[in-house]
């Protein structure tokens, strides 16, 4: 990969001395240099290094100063400095190296190869993160698809009604049937809590009891009560009690959910 490299230091000869260093390294654009912390801000929105070769001690502030200015994602650091006093606030920067002047430029190579295997391995975590996020985003969405085509038709005076499932806030048993509930009113639908359970995507809907079955993105809290009992509130004021048989299997999501959180 090419490292964009920008030169940050208060002495113009230091400068020149990093970038014959830099010069000598393949696969090294130096896309600019820059002589206080006002510089480097501006030079930096310009030409997006991802490498910074950063002094400490400079007019109107320090490199560290320069680095609590800049946004996620950082780009890779070296300080390079007089000071070795520095080194372990530069750290805790997230420094990739901290290479003490006058500098040798074997040094400087080293510390840019470092630099090059953190940027390689960014860039891999980075593409793995979008591919996993387009990955999420199309299931997601065959979610939907699937949702929209499964519909159920009710009957109410005389007229049929079709609901499809991504309308379904939780659906409730009312004896031999279930009363579908939605938005903005419930339905009562010829067929049992069981048979719907098995027809309703679980990705979509989890069994909460055996009287019910919610919609897991309506659900915005669990709540314990008396004696133990676990209610789940859902975001249009509904208040659905959690069966004690399904209790550790609203658990187990949950840990999962939070380790993953």
């Amino acid at each position: 990969m090419t490292i964009r490299a920008l030169v940050i230091d208060d002495e113009p000869l230091a400068r020149r001395r990093l970038q014959r260093a830099l010069a000598q390294i393949d696969g090294v654009e130096l896309v600019g240099e820059a002589g206080n912390i006002r510089e480097a801000a501006a030079a930096i929105a310009a030409s997006r290094p991802n490498l910074l070769l950063l002094d400490i001690q400079m007019p109107n502030g320090t490199g560290f100063d320069l680095i609590d200015r800049l946004g996620e994602p950082l780009p890779a650091i070296i300080f390079v400095t007089a000071f070795d006093e520095y080194a372990v606030a530069a750290f805790e920067a997230r420094a990739i190296d901290y290479v003490l002047k006058p500098v040798a430029f074997e040094r400087i190579a080293e510390a840019v190869e470092r630099a090059r295997r953190a940027l390689r391995a960014h860039e891999q975590d980075q593409r793995l993160a979008e591919l996993q996020e387009i990955v999420a985003t199309l299931r997601a969405e065959l979610v939907r698809r699937d949702e929209k085509a499964l519909t159920f038709w009710v009957n109410s005076r005389g007229q049929s009604h079709r609901i499809s499932a991504s309308d379904i806030v939780w659906i409730e048993a009312e004896r031999d049937y279930a009363r579908i509930h939605t938005e903005s009113r419930s339905w009562l639908y010829h067929e049992s809590l069981s048979s719907l359970a098995e027809r309703l995507d679980p990705r979509s809907f989890v069994r909460v009891h055996r009287s019910a079955i919610i919609r897991r993105d309506r659900i915005t809290a669990y709540q314990r009560g008396a004696f133990a009992s676990l209610t789940a509130l859902l975001d249009n004021g509904a208040e659905v009690r959690v069966g004690r048989t399904y209790e550790r299997q609203i658990r187990h999501e949950l840990k999962e959910q939070q380790a993953a959180g």
